[in-house]
Formats: C-alpha cells, sequence, structure tokens
C-alpha cells in the first residue's frame, strides 16, 4: 500500500499556528511513522509584500495598538462574505496567493489539516469551484472561534473544548465537529521530573520555582515585572524567558546580578518542557498553544497582558476552569505570586481541576480520527 500524505497547512501570524502544525508532524513521526507528512507555512509561498501586510502586521498592530486590534476582531467576527469589505479582502488574498493551488496538487495529499482559516478558506474556494480536493479538516487553536474560522465543504473541525463545538453549530457548521483539544507536542507526555529538570536549570528542586514566559517574541515588559518580582520577600527563584530578544536577555541578566541566586535570566529554549517541570506555577500570556502546554503539563497560570480577542476568550476559559489566576497589573501580579507562595493548597487545587481540562494527547486524536476517515473512505470505494 502506498504511504498516506498528510498536509498540514499553518500561517506565521504568531507563534501559535505553526507551533500546531509542528505538533501534528512530530505525532505522527512516532505513531505513525510510515506516513509521509508535509508542513507548508502559507507565508513561504507569499510574495514579501504581503508576508509583511499579512503577517508582521498582525504583531504590530498587538504590540501597539491593542484597542485597534480589539475593534478588527470584534468586526470581522461579525463579517458577512457579501460586505464589500469581505470582497476586497478575499480579493487581495486571491492575488497574492497564486501559487497555492499548484503547491496542493503538486503535493496530492491523501488529507489536509488546517491549523489557521487563510489556507481553510482558500481550499473552501477551491472545493466550491469544483477542483479536485482531498478532504479538509479545521483545527480552531484557541478555546474560543472566530468568525474566520468558519467556511463551507469542511471534513470536519478540531477544537479545544465543548463549548467551542456548541458555538460552531450554533454557528450553523454542520460539517463533523470532534473535541480533540490543541495539538502540543509529544514531549509534554513524556517531561523529565522536577528534580531532574532543576537540576539541569541549575535551580534548587526544593526551592519553589516560578517561570515567567514572555513569549518567542519577548513582548510583555517582563524585563519590569522580574525586577519587582525578584524583590519581594518570599523565599523563591524565578526563571525568566526572554524568547529571541537578546536586548531583553540582556537586560533580565542584569537584573539577575543585582539579585544573586534569585532569577535565572533565560533566552529562546526549545525544551520548554524541561523548564516548566521544575516550576510551580508559571506567569505567561495565555496563547492557545502555551496555554495547552502548561496544562499538559499540569502547571497553574497567572495570566498577564491578554491579547483583546482570542487571548482574552482563552483566558476566560481558563479561569472559569480554575487553572488560573489572572493579574490585571504589576501590584496584582505580586499579591497573586505573594499569595500562591504561602498557600500550596490553592495550588494543589488548582493543578486538580487543570487536569479535568488537560488534552495532552490532541495531536495523536487528531491524527487518529483523519486516519479513521481515510481508512473507512478506502473500503467504501
Amino acid at each position: 500500500m502506498k504511504p498516506i500524505k498528510i498536509a498540514v497547512l499553518s500561517v506565521s501570524a504568531g507563534a501559535g499556528h505553526v507551533r500546531a502544525a509542528q505538533a501534528l508532524c512530530a505525532q505522527a513521526a512516532v505513531s505513525h511513522p510510515q506516513w509521509e507528512m508535509t508542513h507548508i507555512d502559507l507565508m513561504d509561498i507569499v510574495p514579501r509584500t504581503f508576508r509583511k501586510l499579512y503577517a508582521e502586521s498582525y504583531i504590530k498592530v498587538v504590540e501597539k495598538a491593542p484597542l485597534l486590534w480589539a475593534y478588527l476582531y470584534q468586526r470581522s467576527d461579525k463579517r458577512t462574505r457579501a460586505s464589500k469589505s469581505d470582497r476586497i479582502r478575499r480579493g487581495i488574498e486571491k492575488l497574492n496567493t497564486a501559487k497555492f493551488d499548484a503547491q496542493i496538487e503538486a503535493l496530492a495529499p491523501d488529507a489536509i489539516i488546517c491549523t489557521h482559516f487563510l489556507p481553510a478558506e482558500l481550499l473552501s474556494r477551491r472545493i466550491r469551484k469544483r477542483r479536485p480536493t482531498p478532504p479538509v479538516w479545521i483545527q480552531v487553536t484557541d478555546f474560543d472561534v472566530h468568525g474566520l474560522w468558519l467556511h463551507e465543504h469542511m471534513q470536519g473541525y478540531f477544537v479545544a473544548n465543548d463549548e467551542v463545538a456548541a458555538r460552531l453549530r450554533a454557528k450553523g457548521i454542520n460539517a463533523n465537529i470532534q473535541v480533540t483539544g490543541i495539538p502540543i507536542m509529544p514531549v509534554f507526555s513524556n517531561a523529565p521530573t522536577r528534580e531532574i529538570a532543576a537540576t539541569e536549570l541549575g535551580l534548587l528542586p526544593t526551592k519553589p520555582t516560578v517561570l515567567m514566559m514572555s513569549g518567542g517574541a519577548g513582548v510583555g515588559g517582563i524585563e519590569v515585572l522580574a525586577e519587582r518580582l525578584a524583590a519581594l520577600p518570599q523565599d523563591m527563584q524565578i526563571v525568566a524567558l526572554a524568547g529571541r530578544n537578546e536586548a531583553l536577555l540582556k537586560h533580565l541578566q542584569l537584573i539577575a546580578k543585582k539579585h544573586p541566586g534569585r532569577l535565572l535570566p533565560m533566552g529562546f529554549t526549545r525544551t520548554i518542557e524541561r523548564v516548566m517541570a521544575a516550576a510551580d506555577f508559571a506567569i505567561t500570556k495565555p496563547g492557545g498553544l502555551t496555554s495547552s502546554e502548561c496544562l499538559a503539563m499540569n502547571l497553574p497560570m497567572i495570566v498577564i497582558s491578554p491579547i483583546p480577542g482570542q487571548e482574552e476568550r482563552n483566558a476566560d476559559f481558563l479561569l472559569e476552569s480554575g487553572a488560573a489566576l489572572k493579574a490585571v497589573a504589576a501590584a496584582s501580579l505580586e499579591y497573586k505570586v505573594s499569595h500562591l507562595l504561602g498557600h500550596p493548597r490553592d495550588l494543589n487545587t488548582m493543578r486538580e481541576r487543570m487536569r479535568a481540562v488537560a488534552r495532552p494527547q490532541a495531536a495523536a486524536t487528531v491524527l487518529a480520527a483523519v486516519q479513521q476517515h481515510l481508512l473507512a473512505q478506502s473500503k467504501a470505494v
């Protein structure tokens, strides 16, 4: 039998969509090594000007004008396909994604999984024009679903929780909807013990440990927060991640010199699961992938600075689930860090509640669902 060929399509507008696609490919290498997995970031096959407009401008708007992003998020969530702005947007996308159809035809996959709404929209249009297209699934990468994810002719949707599934049905989606969770890397199910992880990092395994994550781009004013937390009287050690932001890393290193043994600055890491394993709780922005990773690691969260729209709704889910607290200001963060350090029972309660909503096997569940469909399809032929 010829190997199954799966195309996983993402867009590098933020890191989460790409990380979900990479997680699916990594899981396939473990559970379906005979499959041919191809990950395509759509931004790699579009003109540079469109890439800057679509992906890079998203980051800038989110960072520099969050209120504008909140407005755009709400407005686009209620869009109609017949609106003039939507027609213009689709026209611009069509002009700049001319290589997309040729790429799909050259790959000739047996199935496609989209971890971003743009390739799903292009494929929906392709199917509507009756061009040969394999079954297409959409993997929603947040604990909410925005109107841009809604497309006709999809084989199905993979979503984070029951509420997202209910909201899709309420919006008129008739495709198969499965609650799988959000795909994360297989390594999060095989993390080391706290003692091993802490020793690797040069931390004391018995000392309370706080992990501060700023995200891959190193945004969020983490250096100010790290300095304030390092000055707290509680006995603790802080691991602060700067991502790929070299200037931020240097700033954190200067702060660490003022507080010997209190603050460990780190740059970008490919083994975040080992850092998480050493921590008692994390301070983080509530991205869909980061939140799913913390849930899988049973690592309680204090969420800060959520992006208006998707991250605010992620934060709502985490707060309602009892998996996180939210700090709206630096003083609030100081208070909640001090509270958790002084009330280990509260941390244990959060961990218990996290177990009820964590879905560490999401990637494996998604691939199993695709395999089941393809097997049923082959038997029907």
